[in-house]
């Protein structure tokens, strides 16, 4: 039972990002935005975020969970802000989306670095990790869930499942919803209807940058006490989990928890007696998310159901 707990524990890090970065993907792209800049978007919100840390926990103006709402509201504003450059390309000057979202990829690194040398003087932004929950005082006492979800746990894990539950609510039972994922469906239709295309597609793409980055910080706390420029790939893996949960929250979700299995296999096969007794390489355990995401992939990409117009600018007087 306790390698149960332990595993558990040493999953909800790896999932609960993909979770909400892979939601904010499914914002942009139900609205008929593709991005490819999530992985961008995650460092710039793991950049401010992280330098939020290190500058309030330096003047000890804040400490614990206060500290960590600030910092993820900082990480939300700046995804947002940079997102708008997304939306900017790809909306208004109908840009290709691809190339757009690998530009803000390929910025994102060396901007946050350079930022951090130039402000800091070094390119890791160290902070503290003081937002680990030992025990939460009542929940954390409940037989098996307890000790499962409700120990040696991060609030960032309840936030994630927050948003997944609003991201539900918002995308199938408001009007908003109804009228974003038609922008992705069916924009001429939408615009026939008297909604502007325009305006659903950079409320989608906003959403997502704001999102993503919180994502970026979200990933970064539970693993790091510094941040170096990069997020290790989780908004290109954050796409394949998009995909494989076919742009739907519930199907998102269950795909998410699937890919944070295989990334935990990876990093904690070490601590789990099980494993070690297969006496399979350790190398075997570390390709093995990339191999089977391949292969879902390529098993998954004929019954795709994206939305209609994915990656098509919108042409107001095309018919």
């Amino acid at each position: 039972m306790d390698t149960l707990y332990f595993f558990i524990q040493q999953m909800m890090p790896y999932t609960i990002p993909l979770l909400v970065v892979a939601l904010a993907g499914m914002f942009s792209e139900r609205s008929g935005v593709v991005n490819i800049a999530l992985e961008g978007i995650m460092v710039i919100g793991a950049f401010s975020g992280t330098l939020t840390l290190y500058f309030m926990q330096q003047a000890k103006l804040l400490s614990g969970t206060p500290l960590l709402l600030i910092a993820l509201l900082v990480a939300a504003i700046s995804g947002l802000a940079y997102s708008y450059l997304h939306a900017l390309a790809s909306i208004n000057m109908k840009a290709n989306q691809t190339i757009s979202g690998t530009a803000l990829n390929l910025f994102a690194t060396a901007f946050s670095i350079f930022i951090a040398r130039s402000v800091i003087g070094f390119q890791q932004i160290p902070f503290n990790n003081e937002f680990f929950i030992q025990k939460i005082p009542v929940l954390g006492d409940i037989p098996f869930i307890g000790p499962m979800f409700f120990q040696k746990t991060y609030i960032l894990n309840f936030i994630g499942i927050l948003i997944l539950i609003v991201t539900h609510i918002v995308l199938f039972k408001t009007r908003f919803g109804l009228r974003l994922r038609s922008a992705g469906e069916y924009p001429q239709a939408t615009d026939a209807a008297g909604v502007s295309v325009t305006k659903m597609r950079y409320a989608g793409v906003l959403i997502s940058g704001a999102l993503a980055g919180m994502g970026g910080l979200i990933y970064i706390i539970p693993v790091s006490t510094v941040f170096n420029g990069t997020v290790s790939g989780y908004g290109f893996l954050a796409i394949a989990v998009l995909i494989f949960g076919q742009w739907k929250p519930k199907t998102v979700a269950l795909a998410a928890l699937f890919f944070g299995f295989l990334k935990t296999v990876s990093a904690a096969y070490q601590g789990i007696d099980f494993l070690l007794k297969l006496n399979i390489p350790g190398v075997v355990y570390k390709i093995l998310q990339f191999v089977i995401t391949i292969i879902i992939l390529v098993l998954t990409s004929k019954k795709s159901a994206a939305p209609a117009s994915l990656g098509e600018p919108f042409d107001k007087g095309k018919r």
